[in-house]
């Protein structure tokens, strides 16, 4: 089965995200579970958590189909000892509201080395952060994000992905989340089935299906390999409906959050829809 959402609202809070959801057709979501351009914020309250737990419960998403995004504040492959202590502090803030909210997943994007420290220091220092994370809570996974390679961004390489997992020290707690946009932007072709079925099978040699835990199906509004992060709805982008037929009819994306943060709040549900009817 497919599990389609959209990354929604949590305005006014958290436990409005499920009904936002709900509103859209969704059968799973994506949300910000503090304000994402803010280094802290109020902790969540008793009634919010069981407000969100009980919305969840009456709409019927389990925590699988629920991916979390952490703040784009969060550099976890800094350079500087003060602002990634900084990052990392958030991020376990994070990880732990998701676990009081009765998640498991965390979707996030590894960090930037700002052009300062070589890309294998700071690919280092990303896993080093996810194992802090990890020992200072107990059930949340952290799915890494690949992207555009925009700047000085790591993870825009499967490679990438695959040296920040081999330094994580528990593979059960860490997973990846693969971006269509991110993933055709940093030069992966899958426009086509014949490009789409490699990509992929390099993404399995590399790095595993067995880490996949959810997907953004986003168009893109820059062509293959120009490292430019910019999203478009689906179909309408530089990469085309192929490629989400085919995500549609694999199985390996059964049971995984399917994530459209497409930049049109107003076609969600039509996306939905769309991605469903192949």
């Amino acid at each position: 089965m497919k599990y389609i959402g959209a990354h929604v609202s949590a305005a006014g809070g958290v436990f409005n995200a499920p009904i936002n959801a709900n509103k859209i057709g969704a059968n799973a979501f994506a949300l910000f579970v503090k304000n994402q351009r803010q280094w802290v914020a109020k902790p969540l309250t008793d009634e919010d958590i069981q407000q969100f737990k009980d919305n969840c419960n009456k709409f019927g998403y389990l925590p699988e189909h629920i991916l979390p995004h952490d703040s784009y504040l969060i550099n976890l492959g800094h350079p500087d000892t003060e602002p990634l202590n900084k990052s990392r502090n958030a991020f376990v803030d994070e990880m732990k509201r998701c676990e009081q909210l009765g998640l498991t997943l965390l979707n996030f994007h590894p960090g930037s080395h700002l052009k300062r420290i070589p890309e294998e220091e700071s690919l280092r220092l990303v896993s080093e952060s996810i194992n802090l994370a990890l020992a200072e809570t107990k059930n949340i996974i952290a799915v890494i994000e690949n992207t555009a390679g925009q700047g000085s961004n790591l993870g825009y390489s499967f490679e990438h992905l695959a040296e920040i997992i081999k330094n994580v020290d528990n593979k059960d707690r860490v997973g990846v989340c693969i971006d269509t946009c991110h993933m055709f932007a940093a030069g992966y072709d899958i426009r086509t089935e014949e490009t789409f079925t490699k990509s992929f099978a390099d993404f399995d040699r590399i790095v595993g299906f067995q880490y996949l835990k959810g997907m953004h199906l986003n168009d893109s509004k820059k062509g293959l390999g120009s490292r430019v992060d910019r999203h478009n709805s689906v179909s309408i982008g530089d990469i085309g409906i192929e490629p989400f037929k085919l995500i549609m009819k694999d199985s390996r994306s059964d049971a995984i959050p399917l994530i459209p943060e497409t930049t049109n709040a107003e076609l969600w549900e039509e996306e939905i829809k769309l991605l469903r009817s192949f």
